[in-house]
């Protein structure tokens, strides 16, 4: 918690004050005076310090809620999270839509090492390029007819075995060694096949395929892994629900 960030209202701007609010700690958050893991404040005892009403430090605590950089844990309290989420998805993964809607998931694994990560990955995985990652490269299949490929980096520590990835969903895998995603940061978006990408997904040279980059973080803020999918427009989409506030 850091109940001494300095934090100054103009009360007579027609800027409402809960967004004047919410884009003080915005700023803290995104240029680390808070940071990932750090308690935030109670709705409660922010009005109390800053002599708001509760129901502007509520709307200013929920807009940061919104965009990611808060999360609400029950038994916790608020806390801070490294990364803004873009768009609220349902975090999934594919695996785990194939297997609930009934389809039986297969899984080939193309490439599977380790080793220092290049200047891009360590700083998608905010880590050091001395450390090691693994990268793994997924065909993933339903029903006899390929889907998706799917190429994911991960701090070595947790990553799972190769042999259990022809079984399981990576997030499954990640469960089961207790690490649990909260959230995302989540981009899509679309390419052209190239010839490798057609041949494994039985597709025309240049046929369109949906893009996914994901970049997942674990009840702590802590970036779990960084993904780049890409996935046949003709089999697969995505949907989202889009609310009115």
């Amino acid at each position: 918690m850091n109940p001494t960030l300095d934090v100054e209202i103009d009360r007579s701007s027609p800027v409402p004050l809960y967004f004047q609010l919410a884009q003080v700690f915005e700023s803290a958050i995104l240029q680390g005076e808070l940071r990932p893991g750090d308690r935030f404040e109670n709705e409660l005892a922010l009005a109390k310090r800053l002599n708001l009403s509760r129901p502007t430090t509520r709307r200013a605590i929920q807009e940061l809620v919104d965009k990611g950089l808060l999360v609400r844990k029950r038994g916790v309290g608020t806390q801070v999270v490294q990364s803004p989420v873009h768009r609220p998805v349902e975090l999934t993964s594919l695996f785990d839509d194939l297997a609930r809607a009934g389809q039986t998931p297969m899984t080939t694994v193309l490439d599977y090492h380790r080793g220092p990560p290049t200047e891009e990955i360590a700083r998608e995985l905010n880590i050091s390029v001395d450390q090691d990652v693994v990268t793994i490269r997924r065909l993933r299949s339903s029903m006899g007819e390929p889907l998706a490929v799917m190429t994911n980096h991960l701090p070595a520590a947790w990553a799972p075995d190769r042999a259990d990835l022809e079984d399981h969903g990576l997030y499954q895998l990640l469960r089961s060694k207790g690490v649990h995603i909260r959230l995302a940061r989540q981009r899509i978006g679309a390419k052209a096949a190239n010839r490798e990408e057609a041949k494994l997904l039985d597709e025309k040279l240049r046929a369109p395929l949906l893009t996914m980059n994901r970049t997942a973080f674990d009840d702590s803020g802590r970036i779990v892994e960084y993904g780049s999918h890409v996935y046949r427009a003709s089999r697969y989409y995505f949907d989202t629900t889009l609310i009115n506030r």
